[in-house]
Protein backbone atom coordinates (compact mmCIF):
# COMPACT_ATOMS: atom_id res chain seq x y z
CA UNK A 1 0.00 0.00 0.00
CA UNK A 2 2.63 2.31 0.71
CA UNK A 3 4.03 2.07 -3.00
CA UNK A 4 1.18 2.99 -4.30
CA UNK A 5 1.80 7.13 -3.94
CA UNK A 6 5.10 6.65 -5.60
CA UNK A 7 3.98 4.66 -8.55
CA UNK A 8 1.21 7.04 -9.27
CA UNK A 9 3.61 9.85 -9.24
CA UNK A 10 6.02 8.43 -11.60
CA UNK A 11 3.01 7.93 -13.67
CA UNK A 12 2.34 10.60 -13.30
CA UNK A 13 5.22 12.36 -14.36
CA UNK A 14 5.82 9.75 -17.63
CA UNK A 15 2.56 11.38 -18.39
CA UNK A 16 3.58 15.19 -17.95
CA UNK A 17 7.03 14.65 -19.96
CA UNK A 18 4.85 12.77 -22.96
CA UNK A 19 2.64 15.78 -23.18
CA UNK A 20 5.31 18.82 -22.93
CA UNK A 21 8.19 16.83 -25.27
CA UNK A 22 6.40 17.66 -28.35
CA UNK A 23 5.96 21.14 -27.57
CA UNK A 24 9.19 21.49 -26.56
CA UNK A 25 10.84 19.63 -29.30
CA UNK A 26 9.04 21.94 -31.53
CA UNK A 27 10.88 25.19 -30.22
CA UNK A 28 14.45 23.68 -30.40
CA UNK A 29 14.30 22.08 -34.10
CA UNK A 30 12.41 25.02 -35.38
CA UNK A 31 14.96 26.38 -38.01
CA UNK A 32 13.87 29.93 -38.06
CA UNK A 33 13.90 30.44 -34.45
CA UNK A 34 17.80 29.22 -34.04
CA UNK A 35 18.80 32.07 -32.64
CA UNK A 36 22.21 31.93 -35.31
CA UNK A 37 19.93 32.16 -37.97
CA UNK A 38 18.35 35.02 -36.43
CA UNK A 39 21.30 37.42 -35.93
CA UNK A 40 22.60 35.90 -39.42
CA UNK A 41 18.97 37.70 -40.84
CA UNK A 42 20.37 40.73 -38.99
CA UNK A 43 23.90 41.18 -40.14
CA UNK A 44 23.77 39.86 -43.56
CA UNK A 45 22.09 42.68 -45.38
CA UNK A 46 25.30 45.04 -44.29
CA UNK A 47 27.85 42.82 -45.06
CA UNK A 48 29.55 43.39 -48.60
CA UNK A 49 32.15 41.08 -50.95
CA UNK A 50 35.00 43.14 -51.87
CA UNK A 51 36.57 43.09 -54.89
CA UNK A 52 40.13 45.08 -56.15
CA UNK A 53 41.90 44.97 -58.97
CA UNK A 54 45.53 45.57 -59.46
CA UNK A 55 48.41 45.33 -62.15
CA UNK A 56 51.73 43.37 -61.25
CA UNK A 57 54.62 44.54 -63.09
CA UNK A 58 57.71 42.74 -63.35
CA UNK A 59 61.07 43.12 -65.80
CA UNK A 60 60.76 40.77 -68.94
CA UNK A 61 63.52 39.53 -71.15
CA UNK A 62 62.46 38.57 -75.09
CA UNK A 63 65.17 36.41 -76.63
CA UNK A 64 64.53 38.10 -79.71
CA UNK A 65 66.25 41.06 -78.65
CA UNK A 66 69.25 39.23 -78.40
CA UNK A 67 69.42 38.10 -81.45
CA UNK A 68 68.38 41.55 -83.01
CA UNK A 69 71.54 42.82 -80.49
CA UNK A 70 74.17 40.19 -82.45
CA UNK A 71 73.23 42.52 -86.28
CA UNK A 72 72.61 45.98 -85.20
CA UNK A 73 74.68 46.58 -81.79
CA UNK A 74 73.27 47.21 -77.78
CA UNK A 75 72.33 50.89 -78.88
CA UNK A 76 69.29 48.93 -80.82
CA UNK A 77 68.26 47.04 -77.49
CA UNK A 78 64.63 47.92 -76.05
CA UNK A 79 64.97 49.66 -72.78
CA UNK A 80 62.89 48.91 -70.03
CA UNK A 81 60.68 46.14 -71.25
CA UNK A 82 57.93 45.39 -68.40
CA UNK A 83 55.24 42.40 -68.57
CA UNK A 84 51.84 43.57 -66.71
CA UNK A 85 49.56 41.50 -65.61
CA UNK A 86 45.76 42.00 -64.17
CA UNK A 87 45.54 40.76 -60.87
CA UNK A 88 42.25 40.83 -58.51
CA UNK A 89 41.31 40.17 -55.40
CA UNK A 90 38.57 39.40 -52.88
CA UNK A 91 37.70 39.93 -49.28
CA UNK A 92 35.06 40.87 -47.08
CA UNK A 93 33.56 44.31 -45.58
CA UNK A 94 30.50 45.56 -43.94
CA UNK A 95 28.77 49.00 -43.81
CA UNK A 96 28.60 50.65 -40.03
CA UNK A 97 26.71 53.78 -41.35
CA UNK A 98 23.61 54.13 -43.73
CA UNK A 99 25.96 56.80 -45.60
CA UNK A 100 27.95 54.07 -47.04
CA UNK A 101 31.01 54.02 -45.32
CA UNK A 102 32.48 50.39 -45.43
CA UNK A 103 35.11 49.04 -42.79
CA UNK A 104 37.47 46.34 -44.27
CA UNK A 105 40.86 45.22 -43.48
CA UNK A 106 44.03 47.23 -45.03
CA UNK A 107 45.88 44.36 -46.55
CA UNK A 108 42.08 43.68 -48.83
CA UNK A 109 42.98 47.14 -50.74
CA UNK A 110 46.04 48.37 -49.91
CA UNK A 111 47.28 46.98 -53.21
CA UNK A 112 44.48 48.49 -55.42
CA UNK A 113 45.66 49.55 -59.42
CA UNK A 114 44.43 53.55 -58.81
CA UNK A 115 42.38 52.64 -55.99
CA UNK A 116 39.71 50.32 -58.42
CA UNK A 117 37.29 48.74 -55.52
CA UNK A 118 34.08 48.00 -56.08
CA UNK A 119 31.43 46.08 -53.27
CA UNK A 120 29.03 44.25 -53.93
CA UNK A 121 25.42 43.72 -51.46
CA UNK A 122 23.76 40.73 -51.14
CA UNK A 123 20.67 41.89 -52.99
CA UNK A 124 23.53 42.01 -55.81
CA UNK A 125 23.72 45.49 -56.41
CA UNK A 126 27.75 46.56 -57.31
CA UNK A 127 29.26 49.95 -55.98
CA UNK A 128 32.37 51.63 -56.80
CA UNK A 129 33.85 52.28 -53.52
CA UNK A 130 35.95 55.04 -52.58
CA UNK A 131 39.08 54.44 -50.16
CA UNK A 132 38.52 57.44 -47.53
CA UNK A 133 41.83 55.79 -45.08
CA UNK A 134 43.36 52.89 -43.93
CA UNK A 135 45.74 52.47 -41.18
CA UNK A 136 48.09 49.26 -42.21
CA UNK A 137 49.52 48.85 -38.15
CA UNK A 138 45.66 48.20 -37.54
CA UNK A 139 44.87 46.39 -40.54
CA UNK A 140 41.74 48.45 -40.95
CA UNK A 141 40.28 50.46 -43.91
CA UNK A 142 37.38 53.07 -44.38
CA UNK A 143 35.47 52.90 -47.88
CA UNK A 144 33.29 54.87 -49.19
CA UNK A 145 29.55 54.07 -51.26
CA UNK A 146 27.17 56.74 -52.57
CA UNK A 147 23.84 55.06 -52.46
CA UNK A 148 20.46 57.25 -52.83
CA UNK A 149 18.55 55.77 -49.97
CA UNK A 150 19.95 54.53 -46.70
CA UNK A 151 22.12 51.69 -46.59
CA UNK A 152 21.94 48.85 -43.74
CA UNK A 153 24.46 48.43 -41.48
CA UNK A 154 26.12 46.95 -37.87
CA UNK A 155 26.15 49.53 -35.28
CA UNK A 156 29.82 50.50 -33.61
CA UNK A 157 28.21 51.44 -30.76
CA UNK A 158 26.62 48.44 -29.04
CA UNK A 159 28.75 45.84 -29.67
CA UNK A 160 29.57 42.51 -27.98
CA UNK A 161 30.86 42.05 -24.42
CA UNK A 162 33.35 39.31 -26.08
CA UNK A 163 33.32 36.84 -23.47
CA UNK A 164 35.11 33.64 -23.14
CA UNK A 165 33.63 30.77 -25.18
CA UNK A 166 30.23 32.68 -26.22
CA UNK A 167 29.09 31.33 -29.87
CA UNK A 168 30.94 33.64 -33.06
CA UNK A 169 29.96 33.90 -36.15
CA UNK A 170 31.77 34.89 -39.35
CA UNK A 171 30.22 36.27 -42.39
CA UNK A 172 32.07 36.80 -45.44
CA UNK A 173 32.76 35.99 -48.84
CA UNK A 174 35.09 32.64 -48.22
CA UNK A 175 37.25 31.70 -51.48
CA UNK A 176 34.89 33.92 -53.72
CA UNK A 177 32.10 32.06 -52.95
CA UNK A 178 29.89 35.19 -52.12
CA UNK A 179 28.05 35.27 -48.53
CA UNK A 180 28.65 32.63 -46.80
CA UNK A 181 28.58 31.79 -42.65
CA UNK A 182 30.56 30.27 -40.33
CA UNK A 183 29.92 29.05 -36.82
CA UNK A 184 32.32 28.70 -33.88
CA UNK A 185 33.53 30.25 -30.21
CA UNK A 186 35.32 32.62 -28.98
CA UNK A 187 38.44 31.17 -27.86
CA UNK A 188 40.80 33.85 -26.54
CA UNK A 189 41.70 37.33 -26.15
CA UNK A 190 44.54 39.55 -26.08
CA UNK A 191 46.44 37.49 -28.77
CA UNK A 192 49.45 38.70 -30.46
CA UNK A 193 50.05 37.61 -34.12
CA UNK A 194 53.21 38.85 -36.37
CA UNK A 195 52.83 38.85 -40.01
CA UNK A 196 56.37 39.70 -42.25
CA UNK A 197 57.32 42.99 -40.40
CA UNK A 198 54.17 43.65 -38.80
CA UNK A 199 52.65 42.52 -35.16
CA UNK A 200 49.03 42.71 -34.43
CA UNK A 201 48.62 43.00 -30.61
CA UNK A 202 45.07 42.75 -28.47
CA UNK A 203 43.45 40.47 -30.98
CA UNK A 204 40.61 38.01 -30.53
CA UNK A 205 40.79 34.12 -31.55
CA UNK A 206 38.19 32.34 -32.75
CA UNK A 207 37.68 28.43 -33.75
CA UNK A 208 35.28 29.77 -36.74
CA UNK A 209 36.55 28.99 -40.23
CA UNK A 210 38.14 32.48 -41.30
CA UNK A 211 39.62 31.35 -45.03
CA UNK A 212 41.17 33.69 -47.95
CA UNK A 213 38.22 36.31 -48.76
CA UNK A 214 36.69 36.41 -45.07
CA UNK A 215 39.23 39.07 -44.70
CA UNK A 216 37.44 42.55 -43.30
CA UNK A 217 34.15 40.74 -43.06
CA UNK A 218 32.16 40.50 -39.80
CA UNK A 219 32.62 38.62 -36.57
CA UNK A 220 29.39 38.82 -35.18
CA UNK A 221 27.23 36.69 -32.07
CA UNK A 222 24.29 34.91 -31.37
CA UNK A 223 22.60 38.55 -30.79
CA UNK A 224 23.84 39.95 -33.79
CA UNK A 225 26.16 42.44 -32.64
CA UNK A 226 29.40 43.01 -34.01
CA UNK A 227 32.33 40.86 -32.19
CA UNK A 228 35.37 41.87 -34.45
CA UNK A 229 36.44 41.74 -37.48
CA UNK A 230 37.80 38.60 -39.33
CA UNK A 231 41.54 39.40 -40.28
CA UNK A 232 43.42 36.29 -40.56
CA UNK A 233 44.19 32.59 -39.68
CA UNK A 234 47.12 30.57 -38.55
CA UNK A 235 47.99 27.49 -41.08
CA UNK A 236 51.26 26.89 -39.67
CA UNK A 237 52.99 27.98 -36.50
CA UNK A 238 56.59 29.76 -36.72
CA UNK A 239 57.76 26.37 -36.18
CA UNK A 240 56.17 24.82 -39.47
CA UNK A 241 53.66 22.66 -37.36
CA UNK A 242 50.76 22.50 -39.29
CA UNK A 243 47.44 24.30 -36.97
CA UNK A 244 43.42 24.16 -37.33
CA UNK A 245 41.10 26.25 -36.20
CA UNK A 246 43.11 29.61 -35.13
CA UNK A 247 41.46 32.42 -36.51
CA UNK A 248 42.08 36.11 -35.48
CA UNK A 249 39.72 39.12 -34.99
CA UNK A 250 40.40 42.67 -34.66
CA UNK A 251 38.27 43.85 -31.48
CA UNK A 252 34.76 45.26 -32.37
CA UNK A 253 35.89 48.08 -29.62
CA UNK A 254 39.01 49.07 -31.57
CA UNK A 255 37.34 49.05 -34.72
CA UNK A 256 35.08 51.51 -33.56
CA UNK A 257 37.81 53.87 -31.75
CA UNK A 258 39.61 53.76 -35.34
CA UNK A 259 36.95 54.46 -37.41
CA UNK A 260 35.78 57.32 -35.63
CA UNK A 261 39.47 58.35 -35.89
CA UNK A 262 40.01 57.88 -39.71
CA UNK A 263 36.39 59.90 -40.10
CA UNK A 264 37.94 62.99 -38.14
CA UNK A 265 41.53 62.47 -39.85
CA UNK A 266 39.58 62.40 -43.11
CA UNK A 267 37.51 65.94 -42.40
CA UNK A 268 40.32 67.99 -40.42
CA UNK A 269 43.68 66.10 -41.94
CA UNK A 270 46.57 67.82 -39.31
CA UNK A 271 49.11 70.34 -41.18
CA UNK A 272 52.17 68.33 -40.30
CA UNK A 273 50.42 65.27 -42.40
CA UNK A 274 49.63 67.17 -45.02
CA UNK A 275 51.12 65.82 -48.61
CA UNK A 276 53.99 63.48 -45.97
CA UNK A 277 53.26 61.22 -48.58
CA UNK A 278 53.81 63.42 -51.82
CA UNK A 279 56.95 64.22 -50.63
CA UNK A 280 58.26 60.68 -49.60
CA UNK A 281 57.43 59.07 -52.60
CA UNK A 282 57.15 61.69 -55.63
CA UNK A 283 59.67 64.70 -54.19
CA UNK A 284 56.44 67.06 -54.47
CA UNK A 285 55.54 69.46 -52.13
CA UNK A 286 51.52 70.71 -51.95
CA UNK A 287 49.30 73.85 -51.18
CA UNK A 288 45.45 74.65 -51.14
CA UNK A 289 44.49 75.93 -54.33
CA UNK A 290 43.03 79.12 -52.58
CA UNK A 291 40.71 81.87 -54.63
CA UNK A 292 44.26 84.21 -54.47
CA UNK A 293 46.54 81.53 -56.22
CA UNK A 294 43.50 80.69 -58.66
CA UNK A 295 43.10 84.50 -59.78
CA UNK A 296 46.82 84.82 -60.30
CA UNK A 297 47.45 82.05 -62.52
CA UNK A 298 44.35 82.48 -64.32
CA UNK A 299 42.47 79.43 -63.43
CA UNK A 300 39.12 78.16 -62.38
CA UNK A 301 38.89 78.07 -58.80
CA UNK A 302 37.67 75.35 -56.49
CA UNK A 303 39.75 72.12 -57.64
CA UNK A 304 43.09 70.92 -57.48
CA UNK A 305 46.05 71.17 -55.80
CA UNK A 306 48.93 73.40 -56.01
CA UNK A 307 52.62 71.86 -56.74
CA UNK A 308 54.83 74.33 -54.81
CA UNK A 309 58.26 72.56 -54.80
CA UNK A 310 59.65 69.72 -56.50
CA UNK A 311 62.94 68.20 -55.01
CA UNK A 312 65.71 67.97 -57.60
CA UNK A 313 66.62 64.29 -58.81
CA UNK A 314 63.38 63.51 -57.60
CA UNK A 315 60.55 60.88 -59.27
CA UNK A 316 58.34 64.05 -60.02
CA UNK A 317 61.64 66.22 -61.19
CA UNK A 318 62.43 62.91 -63.35
CA UNK A 319 58.66 63.14 -64.64
CA UNK A 320 58.95 66.99 -65.79
CA UNK A 321 56.93 68.48 -63.01
CA UNK A 322 57.54 71.86 -61.52
CA UNK A 323 56.30 74.26 -59.23
CA UNK A 324 53.46 75.82 -59.91
CA UNK A 325 51.64 73.51 -61.68
CA UNK A 326 47.78 72.18 -60.51
CA UNK A 327 47.31 68.40 -60.21
CA UNK A 328 43.82 67.38 -60.22
CA UNK A 329 43.96 64.13 -60.10
CA UNK A 330 45.56 60.48 -58.68
CA UNK A 331 44.51 57.57 -60.63
CA UNK A 332 40.71 58.10 -61.61
CA UNK A 333 40.03 59.64 -58.36
CA UNK A 334 39.54 63.60 -58.37
CA UNK A 335 41.50 66.08 -55.88
CA UNK A 336 40.60 69.08 -54.08
CA UNK A 337 43.25 70.00 -51.15
CA UNK A 338 46.06 68.41 -49.94
CA UNK A 339 44.78 66.38 -47.48
CA UNK A 340 42.31 64.33 -49.78
CA UNK A 341 45.82 64.07 -51.84
CA UNK A 342 47.39 62.59 -48.87
CA UNK A 343 44.84 59.86 -48.16
CA UNK A 344 45.23 58.65 -51.79
CA UNK A 345 49.26 58.92 -52.04
CA UNK A 346 49.94 57.34 -48.00
CA UNK A 347 49.19 53.89 -49.55
CA UNK A 348 51.69 53.72 -52.23
CA UNK A 349 54.67 51.66 -52.19
CA UNK A 350 57.88 51.79 -53.63
CA UNK A 351 58.20 51.00 -57.29
CA UNK A 352 54.16 51.28 -57.89
CA UNK A 353 53.35 53.80 -60.73
CA UNK A 354 51.25 56.77 -59.77
CA UNK A 355 49.26 58.75 -62.36
CA UNK A 356 48.64 62.22 -61.91
CA UNK A 357 46.31 64.30 -63.61
CA UNK A 358 48.19 67.37 -64.15
CA UNK A 359 46.90 70.96 -65.68
CA UNK A 360 49.42 72.10 -68.20
CA UNK A 361 48.83 76.26 -68.76
CA UNK A 362 49.17 77.41 -72.36
CA UNK A 363 48.79 81.28 -72.62
CA UNK A 364 47.69 81.75 -77.00
CA UNK A 365 46.44 85.07 -77.43
CA UNK A 366 45.71 86.74 -74.16
CA UNK A 367 43.84 83.68 -73.58
CA UNK A 368 44.57 81.06 -70.97
CA UNK A 369 44.05 77.37 -72.09
CA UNK A 370 44.63 74.88 -69.76
CA UNK A 371 45.19 70.84 -70.54
CA UNK A 372 44.88 68.03 -68.34
CA UNK A 373 47.49 65.43 -69.23
CA UNK A 374 48.23 62.32 -67.26
CA UNK A 375 51.77 61.66 -65.49
CA UNK A 376 52.78 58.22 -64.91
CA UNK A 377 55.74 58.39 -62.18
CA UNK A 378 57.68 56.02 -60.33
CA UNK A 379 57.14 55.95 -56.57
CA UNK A 380 60.39 55.70 -54.42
Amino acid sequence: MNRLPHILRSFLAVVLFCNLAPSVRAETTEPASEPSVIAVAKAMPAVVNVNTERIIRRAYHDPYDDFITQFFGEQVRPRGRELRQKVQSLGSGFIVDPAGYIVTNEHVVERAEDLKISVTTPDGKTYNARYITGDPSADLALLKIESKTPLPFLSLKDVSPNLLGQSVLVVGNPLGYGHSVARGILSATNRTLSVESNEYAGLLQTDAAINPGNSGGPLIDLSGKLVGVASAKMAYTPQGVPTQGIGFAIPARTVAEKIEQFKRDAQNPKPADLALAARRRLGISLQPLTADLSDALGIPSGAGVLISDVEPQSPAAQSGLHRGLVIYKVGRFEVNSPGEMENLLKRAKSGDAVDLGVGVIQRIGGRVLQQIQTVSITAR
